[in-house]
């Protein structure tokens, strides 16, 4: 792998499943996806069936509560060394430059990898590599036990750069036809098409490398957000996967505590991960927001005066005719104004916050909701991504209630990050949960090459 270390990235070997596998079957949704929706996944499993796919590379999160877990993560770290044995992934060197069709145009990225040690999840960090929403501790341990001695990493990480001349990717979109096409198909259930080509052309290379070197630059990232000397340079901030970006990270630190052998951490893959770099001025990158639900809510009949209670009484609540006309309400919102919606069973309501107690009405919302929750009031909550699945979870019981919040401007977020940290957790989405990355590229964590000696195989 060629390491880049002023950047914080590496330039590695990439598996791409071999000729004549389908990639239809093969490419699925991120596994945080559709976590209260298990008919999707059934969907996904016979569709797929005994075919070649990452489905049996990946944990889908809707199933963390199964009595077979245990069982289940043996069988994908079984999964990906028969694929490994079989040959059914081969190697390409070099970046990916990847289209995929969105509700809103082509999503462009490059595949590449970063470098963990210069990535921060806490959320005052002043690293290279930041989260961008509060890291949610207890999602960690789960998805460690499943990346703890995989022989592959199946990345659906999203990472953003703030590159408003679009130097970074621009380059790989204008010389396209110059590049070697690896794969072109749809993706299933009418996700959308994807387009993958290997940036095998030095020069093209060469001018990624040097617009990442621009967004690079101290003083001009200073100017840039009108920041006074000293403040530490962001350069990528996450999208989407930042609990897998933090599982990788937290099995390298594990992995550097247990080593003693300097030149061999050097040399490490667990050192780094693989993710797609996505520009945020990409027209067809459109922030959406995520929903609340909470299910088993104990008094459901009492929801709005405990509301009320919280916020000693600094709320206004209205009824609205339809869940259409409640996200009108909530949408044409003016800047200065905190309001959220109420999905009940039977009754549509929005909220307005005469006094928030956070920036963002995501975190005003939260605060209350994790006070809620602590009382044991409500038996879980679950965090949705799109109108359709937040309006059918929300009425699916008298006791569910649903949480319909404001998207954010994505031209707020590196400021913000910057200036004030971490946002609060699960503030905001990019896309529809059909519009996420889906499994497709592959990276070996455990080269043959590899000194079985130098490193733990946990």
């Amino acid at each position: 792998m060629k390491i880049y270390d002023s950047l914080a990235i590496g330039i590695p070997e990439i598996l791409l499943p071999a000729k004549g596998i389908d990639l239809r079957k093969w490419a699925v949704i991120a596994c945080d996806q559709y976590t209260s929706e298990p008919e999707y996944w059934e969907k996904v499993e016979a569709f797929v069936g005994e075919a070649f796919s990452t489905l049996h590379l990946i944990y889908p999160e809707v199933y963390l509560n199964a009595p077979d877990k245990e069982a289940r993560i043996a069988r994908i770290q079984a999964k990906m060394k028969e694929y490994l044995n079989q040959g059914i992934l081969q190697p390409v060197e070099g970046m990916i430059y990847v289209e995929r069709e969105t509700a809103h145009g082509w999503r462009k990225g490059l595949l590449l990898c970063v470098d963990l040690d210069k990535y921060d999840y806490n959320p005052k960090a002043t690293s290279l590599i930041r989260a961008t929403e509060g890291t949610i501790l207890e999602r960690i341990p789960p998805r460690v036990k499943i990346r703890e001695g995989a022989a592959l990493e199946v990345p659906h990480i999203m990472i953003l750069i703030d590159d408003a001349d679009n130097s970074v990717i621009g380059p790989a979109t204008d010389h396209r036809e110059e590049l070697k096409k690896l794969y072109d198909f749809d993706l299933m259930f009418d996700s959308g098409h994807i387009r993958g080509y290997l940036v095998n052309q030095p020069e093209v290379e060469k001018m990624i490398l040097c617009g990442l070197e621009k967004l690079a630059d101290q003083e001009k990232f200073l100017d840039k957000y009108n920041l006074p000397e000293g403040t530490p340079l962001l350069l990528f901030a996450m999208g989407d996967g930042n609990h897998s970006l933090a599982t990788a990270k937290t099995i390298w630190e594990k992995t550097k505590a247990s080593i003693r052998d300097i030149e061999a951490l050097k040399n490490s893959p667990l050192r780094y991960a693989l993710v797609e770099v996505v520009n945020l001025h990409d027209e067809s990158l459109v922030f959406e927001p995520i929903h609340r639900v909470l299910f088993e809510v104990k008094t459901p009949e009492n929801f709005e005066k405990d509301l009320k209670k919280f916020f000693e009484e600094a709320v206004e609540i209205r009824e609205h005719r339809s869940f259409d006309e409640l996200k009108n309400e909530i949408n044409r919102k003016k800047k200065s104004d905190q309001v959220a919606g109420l999905v009940f069973k039977s009754a549509f309501k929005s909220v307005r916050f005469l006094k928030p107690t956070y920036n963002l009405t995501v975190g005003t919302v939260q605060n209350f909701l994790d006070d809620y929750l602590k009382k044991q009031a409500a038996g879980g909550i679950d965090y949705v991504h799109g109108d359709e699945s937040l309006f059918n979870l929300a009425r699916k019981k008298d006791n569910n209630i649903g949480f319909y919040l404001p998207a954010m401007d994505k031209n707020e977020l590196f400021p913000t990050v910057i200036l004030d940290g971490a946002l609060p957790r699960k503030t905001f989405s990019m896309g529809e949960a059909w519009e996420k990355r889906f499994y497709l590229e592959a990276r070996k964590l455990f080269p043959e090459n590899f000194r079985s000696g130098s490193f733990v195989h946990f």
